[in-house]
């Protein structure tokens, strides 16, 4: 049995998905009999430490106004003080942004070995491994942690465990304080939001997105009459979008959007991470690329190898009379 902590992230007044994901990563990690607890920073944070205190079994609560924004420096200077009191086997993370400016600076200054984008992890010999995809999701790589008396440190890729059910009995809540001495030395001076696109693809449970493979913009036609046949929204990957053929606000990945639909139908897409790394929550997914190779194949529930202009077509023409 183990004690895992898990780093968990708001976004604009809530806790991020990524902490219930990361709850049942630290749950296999602890083990029968093993504890799991929450690290939350920030400002007013009552009732986003009860919610928490429902899945995990502590929660260590740093709330105080000079964290009200995410600071790499200063989250990772009170990181440091709890957990050079409190001993924990391991130290779960998101891999975003923020704690990739935050986990690799508290790795050094705690002599901690860190496992960056991890999307599988398991205890081999009493050491952290864990599995991160190289060459554009091609490969999964297994990695192992040097041996440490300092306890071990992860990342973990948005969607690579499901979320956890929050349990029964509520965990303990533990107010901790910040440093003596605890100076911010960053202001924050505003916060820029994207630009609000006509649909929020964040929110649709369908989703059809095109890639690459579409060729040209003209050829999109093809696939939104697919995404209006099946009643879902139209979504891209990254080089769709850098071509200008669709907005920015449409495009799926850990540059765009995160989307967390019940079905995901990829056209023209080869699956890399950085593209998976933008869906959440395990939808049911179909995958059409006429490369039986394509990475999107070892992720999708349905795979179909084959010219996307043939397929599509014949994929409307089912749906629309299936659908009467």
């Amino acid at each position: 049995m183990a004690r895992i902590l898990v780093i968990a992230e708001r976004v604009k007044g809530r806790i991020d998905d990524s902490a219930w994901e990361l709850l049942t990563a630290a749950r296999a990690l602890a083990g029968e009999g093993g504890k799991t607890a929450a690290g939350l920073l920030g400002s007013d944070l009552a009732a986003l430490a009860t919610e928490l205190a429902r899945g995990f079994d502590e929660v260590f609560v740093f709330d105080d106004p000079r964290l009200a924004q995410p600071d790499a420096e200063a989250d990772g200077a009170a990181l440091r003080a709890l957990l050079e009191r409190e001993r924990f086997d391991a130290l779960l993370a998101p891999h975003t942004n923020c704690m990739i400016d935050t986990m690799p600076a508290l790795a050094v200054r705690l002599g901690a070995p860190l496992l960056a984008d991890c999307v599988e992890l398991e205890w081999r010999d009493g050491q952290l491994c864990g599995v991160r995809t190289v060459y554009g999701g091609k490969v999964h790589a297994r990695v192992s942690a040097a041996k440490s008396e300092r306890g071990y440190m992860a990342t973990v890729r948005g969607g690579a465990f499901p979320a956890a059910m929050p349990g029964s009995v509520a965990g303990a809540v533990r107010a901790e304080h910040l440093p003596e001495g605890f100076a911010p030395r960053r202001r924050s001076l505003r916060t820029l939001e994207p630009e609000a696109g006509a649909v929020d693809i964040s929110a649709a449970e369908r989703l059809v997105a095109v890639g690459r493979g579409i060729e040209a913009q003209e050829n999109l036609a093809l696939v939104e009459k697919l995404a209006q046949a099946l009643g879902a929204e139209l979504c891209a990957s990254r080089p769709v979008v850098d071509k200008g053929w669709l907005s920015k606000s449409r495009q799926v990945g850990t540059s765009g959007v995160s989307v967390k639909p019940k079905l995901y139908l990829a056209v023209g897409i080869s699956g890399s991470f950085q593209h998976m790394g933008g869906i959440k929550g395990a939808p049911y997914l179909v995958a059409i690329n006429k490369d039986r190779s394509a990475p999107i194949f070892g992720v999708a529930d349905v795979g179909i190898v084959g010219d996307l202009f043939e397929v599509v077509p014949a994929l409307e023409a089912a749906v629309r009379k299936a659908r009467g």
